[in-house]
């Protein structure tokens, strides 16, 4: 599990900011960035947009992404990093939306997570992890610790 403090060091030293948009998490992975002192300089905001027209408002997630897919999908999740990479002065976004718990449904289990990063000058890379019903309070913190993990990597190729 990547810590606060060197994914600190890590984007200090590359010169890059960070900036989330969470859905299922709700400013957990904001909340994990920022414990560390200095964290000012890695992290630029985050955007909490809990409902599809949060996700619209906020972030220009379109309402047809939305209605194809479901607020729980890669694109979604792809449109959520790129539209916060957009309204920010971060070079690095991060995007979560999922199924915390409990319930779900059959094609959209509780614990599935999907995750969008999107970086300056790169392509948006979307992909979903499949917890399982862990609970509401684990599956939040399991994202945020796979946040934190890809994060972690982009700072080294963003």
């Amino acid at each position: 599990m990547t810590q606060p403090n060197l994914l600190l060091i890590r984007y200090r030293d590359a010169g890059l900011r960070i900036v989330t948009a969470e859905s299922c998490t709700a400013g957990l992975l904001s909340a994990r960035i920022t414990e560390v002192a200095g964290s000012s300089r890695i992290f630029d905001r985050g955007f909490v947009t809990y409902t599809n027209r949060s996700k619209q408002d906020l972030l220009g997630v379109a309402a047809a992404t939305l209605e194809a897919h479901g607020a729980v999908s890669e694109p979604v999740a792809r449109e959520m990093a790129e539209g916060a990479l957009a309204r920010s002065e971060a070079q690095v976004a991060l995007a979560i939306t999922g199924i915390a718990g409990p319930g779900g449904s059959e094609t959209k289990p509780e614990g599935r997570v999907c995750f969008g990063l999107a970086a300056a000058g790169a392509e948006t890379r979307a992909e979903t992890r499949e917890f399982g019903a862990l609970g509401r309070e684990n599956v939040r913190r399991a994202a945020v610790d796979h946040a934190m993990s890809l994060l972690d990597a982009a700072a080294g190729a963003p």
